[in-house]
């Protein structure tokens, strides 16, 4: 089986980490006390993604080139 890159948000929460993939089809998602925690939880979560729904389901037919994080505020 190859390797295959993907771009993971982690976000820190005041109870703990999320972390998902960008440009996947579906919901996947890990968590965990800690970084790395979530970062490995994460990685589960998409294996296991990958095996329920078949090697082709993590295949990006745009893959995400670079991330940014930008904020806005709404009026009112």
């Amino acid at each position: 089986m190859t390797s295959q890159r993907l771009k993971v948000v982690v976000e820190r929460h005041a109870d703990g980490y999320v972390a998902y993939p960008l440009g996947i089809n579906g919901v996947v998602v890990g968590q965990g006390e800690t970084y790395d925690e979530a970062l490995e939880d994460v990685r589960s979560a998409i294996a296991f993604h990958r095996e329920a729904f078949g090697p082709d389901s993590l295949d990006q037919d745009d893959p995400v080139q670079e991330v940014f994080l930008a904020e806005t505020v709404l009026a009112g």
